[in-house]
């Protein structure tokens, strides 16, 4: 069974085992070109970033019975124009290719449309060497609505931003399906 829900004390252990204790694949693909993934001591990640992910709104785990195999979050690209955007990661890679990031986003979505009855679009942003990403978009109807090209440059290779969307009138439309 799939959850999304606030990360606990009890949580954060297996975080900072996937997400910051020593390079992993899943950090290949997440934005590997704006900053590189340093690990951290579990006493550094306590002082430095327990307060990102304890018990908040904008970023939850992702549990597959009970063990916690990713993170959804949100933000705010401007809170005045009402522009939020989300992001997934599974950092279990044996979970990969089997569709649980389109579930989480269509259940994230739900989430955040309902959470925010004012926002008129939810989206994500990334890059054309996250195939994966690029998948859940698509597999979901999201709307490709940007490509620029060829500016993230990661391991002597140019790749496309990619930004992907959907409009709170075309969720409404899609959630009746699922």
């Amino acid at each position: 069974m799939i959850e999304i829900r606030k990360l606990q004390k009890e949580d954060m252990t297996m975080l900072w085992e996937y997400a910051f204790q020593k390079e992993r694949p899943w950090m290949s693909f997440d934005a590997p070109f704006l900053d590189e993934h340093l690990p951290l001591s579990y006493e550094d990640f306590e002082a430095s970033r327990l307060e990102l992910y304890l018990d908040v709104d904008f970023r939850q785990g992702i549990f597959k019975d009970g063990r916690l195999i990713g993170l959804v979050s949100y933000y705010w690209e401007s809170y005045k124009t009402r522009w939020l955007e989300f992001g997934i990661v599974i950092y279990d890679e044996n979970e990969w290719g089997h569709g649980l990031g389109s579930s989480c986003a269509m259940f994230w979505m739900d989430q955040l449309f309902t959470a925010f009855p004012d926002i008129p679009r939810l989206g994500f942003s990334t890059w054309s060497g996250n195939k994966a990403m690029m998948g859940v978009g698509e597999n979901i109807g999201m709307t490709l609505e940007g490509r620029i090209r060829s500016v993230r440059y990661y391991q002597g290779k140019y790749y496309d931003a990619l930004k992907y969307g959907m409009l709170r009138e075309e969720w409404d439309v899609k959630r009746r399906m699922f």
